[in-house]
């Protein structure tokens, strides 16, 4: 009996070393997967700031290129042409910047972040003046003020 109990032993170190490399390579799969899976959402994220930065910079040269033109047009000394320029520019810029708010929702939604502005426009309440008004009452002569 004796002989085969190193033996045993050395099959059952063996073993456990065979079960040990086995759950590292089972680990070492799953972290390449997860590693890959990582990598391919970068990547999208990667694309879609690339085509959110192509779109803010042609918005950005349309704003600059509607500014100039307006500038010139507004620099004309027929008021006839002033007043229509300045109205189609206000409305290319009121366009652009709709434009830029969808952007930005469209990001923002993306990303998960609560959107900063709505279309609901809240006005404040009105405070009655009247409550504001703290009523002076006079100091007379020989009364003790705490200051």
């Amino acid at each position: 009996m004796a002989p085969s109990a190193p033996r045993t032993r050395a099959s059952a170190a063996l073993r456990i070393k065979q079960i040990a490399l086995d759950n590292q390579s089972r680990m070492i799969r799953r972290l390449r997967v997860q590693l890959a899976t990582e990598r391919r959402g970068l990547a999208t994220l990667k694309k879609e700031h690339e085509s959110t930065q192509v779109a803010l910079e042609a918005s950005h040269k349309t704003i600059a290129g509607l500014t100039e033109i307006g500038l010139s047009m507004l620099a004309s000394k027929r008021p006839k042409i002033r007043s229509k320029a300045q109205h189609l520019i206000i409305e290319a810029l009121v366009e652009e910047k709709d434009s830029l708010l969808q952007t930005i929702q469209g990001l923002q939604e993306a990303n998960g972040a609560p959107a900063p502005f709505d279309d609901e426009w809240e006005e404040e309440p009105e405070e009655d003046p009247k409550e504001e008004e703290i009523e002076e009452i006079p100091v007379g002569e020989g009364e003790i003020v705490d200051e």
